[in-house]
C-alpha cells in the first residue's frame, strides 16, 4: 500500500493552511479587496479618478481617502446581500475545490452548520462561477463523443431514441492531455454535433470520434479543414494505433461515478452547472489543492461593477443563502 503523499509539496493546500490564511471574516474580506482592488486603489465615482480606499471599522466597506465615498468588495459578487459569514463561503469553496468528485450540499451543511437550504444555494452560486463558455480547444488532437445521463430504461440498451424523456444528451470534446468542454444539448443530430465541433475545436485539428452517423463528414465542414478519424465501437474495436476516444470516455466515467456516488441524482435543469463543475476541476487537475485559488479568482473575474455603496448606509439584511 502506497502511504506517501501523492500531491507534490508545492501544490498542497491543507485545511491548516486555509485556517492560517483565513482565520476570520476580516481576513476573507481583505483578500477579496486585494483581488478586486489591489492595494486598495479603486475608481471613485464621486472623484471620478482612482483613489486609495481604507477599511471602515465594524463594516464590510472601504472609504475613499479624499471624499469618503464607500465601496464594498462584495458588491456584484455571489456574496452580495448574503448574511452568511464570508468565511463560511470561503470554506465551502475550499471543500468544493479539494475533492475530485465533488461534495454534496448536505455535506456542506454538516461541515459549516448552515441550513440545507442555505448550503444548497451557496453550492449553486459557487457553481455558477465555473462555466467557461468562451473556451476553445487548441490541441491538434481532439476527441469528441456524446453520452446520455438520466434514469434507466427497461428492456432497452444503447443510444436512446429521439424524444426520450428519461435520458439527457451531453456532448463533449477533449484535447489529449489537455482541457475538456461538456455541453448538455437538446439532441445529438448532425446539425447539433457539427455546430458544437465548429464552435469548440480550432480549424485544421485532427478530430477523433466513434462511428455514430451524426459525425459523418466532419471533415467536410466549410473552412474548418478537419482531419476526421473514427473508431468502430460496434465492431468491438476500441483502440487502433492512436485512433480512440478513451480520453473522453474516461471523463464521462468520472462524471457518472461522481454524480452517482456524491449527488445520486440531478435534474436536467441543473445538469449543465454540474458539467461545468466537473470540467472546471478536470481542466485544472495539474494544480493539486491549489484549485481553491482558481475558485477564488473566479469570484473577482465574474464580479459586476460598480462596487460602490452610499456612504453611511449599511446593506439591508436578507435571508441567508
Amino acid at each position: 500500500m502506497n502511504r506517501r503523499q501523492t500531491i507534490p509539496k508545492h501544490l498542497r493546500y491543507t485545511i491548516m493552511d486555509f485556517n492560517r490564511e483565513f482565520p476570520d471574516d476580516a481576513a476573507c474580506l481583505e483578500h477579496l479587496k486585494e483581488q478586486r482592488f489591489p492595494g486598495g486603489i479603486a475608481h471613485c465615482e464621486k472623484c471620478n479618478q482612482d483613489r486609495k480606499h481604507y477599511r471602515i471599522n465594524g463594516r464590510p466597506v472601504y472609504s475613499c481617502d479624499h471624499c469618503g465615498t464607500q465601496i464594498s468588495p462584495m458588491a456584484g459578487t455571489i456574496f452580495e446581500h448574503s448574511s452568511t459569514s464570508l468565511r463560511l463561503w470561503y470554506y465551502a469553496m475550499y471543500l468544493m475545490a479539494s475533492t475530485r468528485c465533488g461534495i454534496s450540499a448536505k455535506q456542506i451543511q454538516r461541515e459549516t452548520g448552515v441550513t440545507y437550504k442555505t448550503a444548497w444555494r451557496m453550492f449553486r452560486q459557487i457553481r455558477s462561477l465555473l462555466s467557461e463558455t468562451d473556451m476553445q480547444l487548441e490541441g491538434s488532437a481532439v476527441e469528441v463523443d456524446e453520452m446520455y445521463y438520466g434514469g434507466k430504461r427497461k428492456g432497452t440498451h444503447g443510444r436512446p431514441r429521439r424524444g426520450d424523456k428519461k435520458k439527457s444528451p451531453v456532448v463533449g470534446a477533449v484535447e489529449r492531455n489537455g482541457r475538456v468542454i461538456a455541453r448538455a444539448t437538446e439532441d445529438v443530430t448532425i446539425n447539433t454535433l457539427r455546430g458544437f465541433v465548429k464552435e469548440c475545436v480550432l480549424p485544421k485539428s485532427t478530430v477523433f470520434t466513434d462511428e455514430y452517423r451524426s459525425y459523418n463528414d466532419l471533415d467536410q465542414i466549410p473552412g474548418m479543414n478537419y482531419e476526421h478519424r473514427r473508431i468502430n465501437h460496434e465492431s468491438k474495436v476500441y483502440v487502433m494505433g492512436d485512433v480512440h476516444t478513451n480520453t473522453i470516455e474516461g471523463f464521462w466515467s468520472l462524471i457518472k461515478r461522481g454524480i452517482g456516488g456524491v449527488y445520486h441524482s440531478i435534474s436536467q435543469k441543473y445538469l449543465q452547472s454540474y458539467l461545468d463543475e466537473y470540467s472546471f476541476r478536470y481542466n485544472r487537475r495539474d494544480q493539486g489543492n491549489l484549485i481553491f485559488n482558481a475558485f477564488l479568482k473566479r469570484v473577482s473575474e465574474r464580479a459586476g461593477m460598480p462596487a460602490s455603496v452610499p456612504a453611511q448606509m449599511t446593506p439591508a439584511p436578507t435571508e441567508p443563502f
